[in-house]
């Protein structure tokens, strides 16, 4: 995951970057292509809801469980992004899944949380957590994210 989609100012910050997304309802591709988007944006934190619908679904009637990684990848990497100025980047280092409860088309929306655990000049470390339309914890992750001076 990059800082900014191709041809975005690169002279804003990333907080302005990811609330004039948000608002704009400009969503990077993936977002619109497994139906979620960003919803909240704060210093350190977004919130992304997803509508989970027959795109993502097993033949067993669960989420794939591509659809929850890709929220919470979404999630950490945002949340890091949300602190970045306008001459940094990043790219996910690592990152780790834990599934607690199987999303199902009943889960209803969901929503990923992101939120810096530390930064630093070279490297961010995030965590993320996705709930179902009950509250319920589907999914948490861990993520390692490195930073970069954009070009």
């Amino acid at each position: 995951m990059t800082a900014l989609a191709p041809g975005a100012a690169q002279d804003v910050p990333g907080i302005a970057t990811l609330r004039a997304m948000m608002s704009g309802n400009a969503s990077p591709r993936i977002n619109r292509t497994l139906g979620f988007a960003l919803i909240a944006v704060e210093d350190g934190m977004v919130v992304f809801e997803g509508h989970p619908d027959q795109r993502v679904h097993t033949r067993i009637g669960t989420v794939h469980g591509c659809f929850a990684a890709t929220m919470l990848d979404s999630a950490c990497g945002y949340a890091v992004h949300s602190q970045l100025d306008a001459s940094q980047g990043y790219t996910t280092l690592e990152l780790k899944i834990a599934h607690h409860r199987p999303p199902t088309y009943e889960s209803g929306p969901v929503q990923a949380e992101g939120r810096v655990i530390s930064i630093g000049r070279t490297t961010a470390f995030a965590a993320g957590r996705l709930f179902d339309r009950h509250g319920r914890l589907c999914a948490t992750a861990t993520s390692t994210i490195l930073i970069f001076p954009l070009e």
